[in-house]
């Protein structure tokens, strides 16, 4: 369900899909990037530079005033596409129910 509910993101190369992202937005005022991938033999060619210019650039999302993702380890690559640390971290919560 939860991709049925989301802007999905496929990147291809040769027929064959090498990458994904997927957004869950209002499409207004805030949106979600998450589940973002490129294959492995694919990294470094500038595919996953590709994928979120098209997810950033998408039509339905174009208006989004505030974007959010969470990494473990690609900060420096989402910083390339415009993403900062936030600006008071300690304002966000969370909730866990599972």
């Amino acid at each position: 369900m939860t991709i049925q509910n989301s802007i999905c993101f496929g990147l291809y190369l040769e027929g064959k899909q090498i990458g994904f992202a997927r957004v869950l937005s209002d499409k207004l005022v805030f949106a979600y990037l998450m589940d973002v991938f490129v294959d492995e033999a694919f990294q470094g060619h500038g595919y996953g530079k590709k994928l979120m210019e098209a997810v950033l650039n998408d039509k339905e999302l174009k208006q989004v005033e505030r974007w959010l993702l969470i990494t473990l380890d690609a900060q420096k690559f989402y910083k390339k596409s415009g993403f900062k640390n936030l600006e008071h971290p300690e304002r966000i919560m969370g909730l866990k129910t599972r």
